[in-house]
């Protein structure tokens, strides 16, 4: 009985991550390689950036049980801010920066002040903050769109490390990132318990093995993207905050049972609300790089992605009901949900046939989390 919940639960872990390597190589067959040249993969992290970034941000309020349908208008209002100070105003890049990111923070505060605290359901309070945003969106920008933004604010997101001194096809940069890898997989190997370095003992093998080849092949177009660096260091930051601080493990304690974790002398309140704090800086976060990926500020900018992150996040292993789920899941969540539109488009296939598609991914990746779990809990 208990190897048989183990193999469940083991299945569950790795069940995407095995969706993802079956879509990539049905893709790759399918466009005929053109799926995992060199460019389309720098195309592929440059086009899903923003979606990641929000992923990661979502994850934790859906680990509580909640869900935040108000990024969309809040990347797009952070958007306009940044396009009147920086095209109209010719204000300073990094004052920019810092004022969109506080804004982002104060987004999230008055949604989390909301849901934690007058205890409006979650739905019900971003969807109202869907529509405050996105009206204030299109007022700001008087419903026009402003561009074009200076190269120092689009390298942000468009912009690569340099390519000097290569060494068996890597630059002296690709070698660093690759350094930095290896220090952190080794880290979390060394720290993992006895017998999980038995069970998982070629995790690290495959994950350098995994980081060289796309560094290697990044190198072979025009480097490694700049936003790719901003993703690596959210993805270390926020899984560290998950598995290791007490911030994390309350988190997760909130979405399996609040009542308990109250009665235990959490206060789950102040929970709720740092999670759509968090969420509103990722959403500010991912609004600069939506525009400096644009090149603009657009009265229409990120309409629809907020369900892009929130399915990132259930593909991605997420439970509906909160406390489970993982930064890594979600990420491999963006990634089909990326490769299925990147892959789609290349094949020519319309819009209307990708939204039914990726529809229809989302209900199977949450049917078999619920039978699983179900399974398990038998």
């Amino acid at each position: 009985m208990m190897t048989e919940k183990f193999e469940i639960k083991k299945l569950r872990k790795f069940m995407m991550f095995i969706m993802l390597v079956v879509i990539t190589i049905l893709f790759q067959i399918l466009t005929k390689g053109v799926l995992l040249t060199p460019s389309n993969i720098t195309k592929l992290i440059l086009q899903n950036s923003y979606i990641i970034i929000l992923a990661i941000g979502m994850l934790p309020v859906i680990l509580t049980g909640n869900v935040d349908l108000s990024v969309g208008s809040s990347l797009a209002l952070v958007s306009a801010i940044a396009g009147k100070m920086i095209i109209e105003k010719n204000l300073n890049i990094p004052v920019t920066i810092i004022a969109c990111l506080l804004i982002g923070l104060v987004l999230g505060a008055w949604h989390g002040f909301w849901v934690s605290r007058i205890k409006v359901p979650a739905f019900i309070a971003t969807l109202s903050g869907l529509l405050i945003l996105r009206g204030l969106t299109i007022s700001i920008l008087d419903g026009n769109t402003l561009a074009p933004f200076p190269t120092a604010y689009t390298n942000i997101a468009s912009g690569f490390l340099p390519q000097t001194s290569k060494f068996v096809g890597i630059s002296i940069s690709g070698w660093v990132i690759l350094f930095i890898a290896a220090i952190t997989i080794f880290t979390k190997f060394k720290s993992a318990k006895k017998s999980d370095k038995k069970a998982n003992i070629l995790y690290p093998i495959l994950s350098m093995i995994v980081a060289f080849v796309v560094v290697f092949v990044l190198e072979k177009y025009q480097g490694i993207p700049i936003i790719l660096i901003i993703i690596g260091l959210l993805v270390f930051i926020y899984s560290f905050i998950l598995r290791n601080t007490t911030l994390g493990r309350s988190i997760y304690a909130t979405g399996s049972n609040e009542e308990a974790t109250k009665l235990s002398g959490i206060n789950t309140k102040k929970i709720l609300f740092l999670t759509y704090v968090n969420m509103g800086l990722l959403a500010a976060v991912s609004g600069i790089t939506f525009s400096g990926r644009l090149g603009a500020s657009t009265p229409t900018a990120g309409q629809g992605i907020e369900l892009d992150a929130i399915a990132a996040c259930y593909i991605g292993g997420a439970s509906a009901s909160g406390g489970i789920g993982t930064i890594s899941g979600a990420i491999i969540g963006a990634l089909i949900m990326g490769i299925l539109n990147n892959g789609m488009s290349i094949m020519g296939v319309g819009t209307d046939w990708q939204q039914a598609i990726k529809g229809f991914v989302l209900l199977f990746a949450v049917a078999f989390d619920m039978l699983s779990r179900r399974k398990a809990n038998r």
